[in-house]
């Protein structure tokens, strides 16, 4: 019991009114005589709170938390807390909550007011910027009635272990993008290409504007109108989505790193690849191959990547983009579309790369997606008051014209690139790639 009991602040209130009394009591009788008064009602009406508090020795207070089995990195998940009173008076309640220790926070409380018998239910987000295993503590709630002197104390041991997951809200809210026409979000596009090197979809009617090339003629003869061959992407391609694990995904922004939205956007892009009907798989790297999910849409294939994906962290070397084209030639026996994932912040890193890129090139299409530097566009629309503030800024533009000439250069050596911002890497990634299903490239 006295584990479970602690002083309020109106208490040490009263106490010292009491020794005021008694103070003033040494000059005049009369507030003596007064203050033993006010000490016999203070005393009896702190057994009398104390009383209420706890004379039930079952549990009058029950409180849960409800927290989804798994939660999404970089994403607000929703936290649920109910709370029932057994009492049968209205109460106080102060409820403190143990967050895990990645969220460094120890001040999550609230106040509210429960009627006799009632409950009450709150929600609150939490927002994780690292993947991993989260433990939640225990639940804390303060009781005090309405003379607020004695707080009692329930503790609910309700420790929860909870995995963060990459993105898989994010995913929630691309799944249905590509494919329904009702469904629009600035900057994604909608493409579609009825195809020559693709696979035969129907017969149909000619109309203006269809290629008189597919024309069959037999159709017609039969039908006695124009009709033309129809085709459709080519189904069934692999997509694998590459991620460098490199020292530079390591640059934070918004409070993740550049790895965990290049992890995101690839648990994403593989769902979208396989409602597309091609092949999803996963290959991670640094100085050598760590994880590789082979190509594939059966039924536990974005399980099996999201559970690759779950764990992954950045190594603080060099990538090493030889032993990842001697992985591809051992790993990957078809030609497939490579979305790369890196970060390159000097032409000079590229160009080391290029020898490298250029040989996955003449097996598959590859496709480097990296990052522009957000810190570099924030300096350069600054306006420049002082000779050392226009230095900075002319080393900034320096700096992005450099990025955006790595595209161009990925471009003369027949590679496809994307420069991008964290915040925009899922949509230009998906853009990308629908862009190359209509052209009949993947």
């Amino acid at each position: 019991m006295l584990k479970a009991l602690f002083i309020h602040g109106r208490f040490y209130g009263v106490l010292i009114a009491l020794i005021l009394l008694f103070v003033l009591g040494v000059f005049d009788y009369v507030f003596f005589l007064v203050g033993v008064l006010a000490l016999i009602a203070s005393v009896l009406l702190v057994a009398f709170d104390v009383w209420l508090l706890f004379e039930s020795q079952s549990a009058p207070i029950d409180a849960t938390r409800h927290v989804a089995e798994h939660l999404s990195n970089g994403d607000q998940n929703r936290i649920t807390i109910t709370l029932q009173s057994h009492y049968h008076l209205p109460v106080k309640l102060e409820v403190i909550d143990e967050l895990p220790v990645q969220f460094q926070s120890r001040k999550l409380s609230w106040r509210i007011d429960i009627a006799s018998g009632g409950n009450q239910q709150f929600t609150y987000h939490v927002r994780p910027v690292e993947r991993g295993e989260y433990g939640f503590g225990a639940l804390h709630v303060y009781v005090r009635s309405r003379l607020s002197l004695v707080i009692r104390r329930f503790s609910f041991a309700i420790g929860q272990r909870v995995k963060v997951y990459p993105s898989y809200l994010q995913l929630r809210k691309f799944a249905f993008l590509a494919f329904d026409k009702r469904l629009k979000l600035p900057g994604l596009k909608r493409m579609r290409k009825l195809g020559h090197t693709a696979e035969f979809e129907q017969i149909k009617e000619y109309v203006a504007g269809d290629d008189t090339r597919t024309l069959n003629w037999k159709a017609t003869a039969r039908t006695g109108r124009a009709m033309v061959n129809q085709f459709r992407d080519e189904r069934a391609q692999p997509v694998y989505c590459i991620i460098d694990k490199g020292r530079l995904m390591q640059m934070p922004f918004d409070g993740m790193t550049l790895l965990d939205y290049a992890i995101n956007t690839s648990l994403v892009m593989s769902y979208v690849a396989i409602r597309k009907e091609d092949n999803a798989g996963l290959l991670t790297f640094a100085e050598r191959v760590d994880d590789f999910v082979a190509a594939g849409r059966r039924n536990n294939q974005m399980y099996r990547i999201s559970e690759a994906l779950y764990n992954q962290e950045t190594a603080f070397l060099e990538a090493d983009f030889e032993r990842l084209y001697v992985s591809l030639s051992r790993y990957l026996n078809h030609r497939s579309l490579l979305l790369l994932f890196t970060n390159f912040e000097s032409l000079s890193g590229l160009k080391r790369q290029l020898p490298y890129l250029q040989r996955m090139s003449d097996k598959h299409i590859i496709v480097v997606i990296f990052f522009q530097n957000t810190e570099l566009k924030t300096m350069i629309d600054q306006p420049a008051g002082t000779l050392r503030e226009i230095y900075h800024q002319t080393i900034a533009e320096k700096m992005q014209a450099e990025k955006e000439g790595m595209v161009s250069l990925l471009k003369q050596w027949g590679l496809f690139g994307v420069l991008t911002t964290p915040q925009d890497l899922t949509v230009d990634t998906i853009n990308q790639y629908l862009k190359l299903k209509a052209r009949g490239i993947v």
